[in-house]
């Protein structure tokens, strides 16, 4: 016996059928286009260095006018920012160098990529040897005395190992201002990273910093080491005063700067996201 398929029927499996796979695509398609939103609106990396020259940045060294490059101490050579001292004979005369980004930043993510190098300058200070750092939030550099040796700034402080001792890099140190870490106002001048680093040799380190809304965290080849939060000026150190709005001590911002501070020194990259 035959049986009688009935259309109404069959015109129902294919509008659902229909439905359903419409739904899957448009489900699809909205999945897609929230991704590729996503995606866009990812913050991406910008190099602030060009690989050429010091185009957008700012020189400083005692006992110098701004801009001055004494000694070519600072260079471009091989697509790397170089820091040298072969012109400073066999005193160094403390003559810890600045070169300042020429961009006043508030929350952002800063990435370099540095080694260190050669021998420290003659007539340095024993901390010297494989010691320099990002320094950030810092002064405008056109407030930096002619003889101020480190503007009012914070520090990622750069630490090379000697092949032998543990040296972690790392710590936070402050100059003509305060942080807070573990929910408390720093004693010291520096606080160590969380977490011990050491690089021994000339290897290539990747430093990172970011900076929202007033927490800091400090990386290390992709890794958290460090964080701590809320900085203030310290008004009994007459720069730092200068700087505030009135009695507000609060550091909203600053300067991003690289130190030279008598070790040679390297920087494949500098990289910023901001916020």
């Amino acid at each position: 016996m035959k049986r009688l398929i009935c259309i109404p029927a069959i015109v129902a499996i294919l509008f659902l059928t229909s439905y359903s796979c419409g739904n899957k695509k448009a489900r699809k398609n909205t999945a897609q286009t929230t991704e590729q939103a996503a995606v866009s609106t990812e913050p991406k990396w910008t190099s602030i260095f060009n690989g050429k020259d010091l185009t957008g940045w700012t020189i400083k060294i005692p006992g110098h006018e701004l801009g001055e490059n004494f000694g070519n101490t600072l260079r471009v050579e091989d697509s790397i920012l170089k820091i040298r001292y072969d012109a400073y004979g066999s005193e160094f005369k403390d003559r810890f160098g600045t070169v300042y980004f020429d961009k006043y930043l508030t929350n952002y993510r800063l990435k370099v990529v540095y080694r260190f190098v050669g021998e420290t300058a003659p007539g340095a200070p024993t901390w010297g040897y494989r010691d320099s750092g990002i320094q950030f939030h810092g002064q405008p550099p056109v407030t930096q005395k002619i003889d101020q040796a480190f503007p009012v700034c914070l520090e990622y402080n750069f630490h090379g190992g000697n092949g032998t001792d543990e040296r972690p890099l790392g710590a936070a140190c402050t100059n003509g201002m305060f942080i807070e870490y573990n929910g408390e106002k720093n004693t010291t001048t520096c606080i160590a990273a969380d977490i011990a680093r050491t690089f021994h040799g000339d290897q290539w380190v990747t430093a990172e910093i970011e900076i929202k809304n007033g927490v800091i965290a400090h990386f290390v080849n992709g890794k958290k080491i460090l964080t701590y939060s809320n900085p203030t000026y310290n008004p009994a150190n007459e720069m730092a005063k200068k700087l505030m709005d009135g009695d507000d001590t609060k550091v909203k911002g600053g300067y991003v700067s690289l130190q030279s501070n008598s070790h040679p020194i390297d920087f494949k990259s500098i990289e910023l996201i901001e916020f």
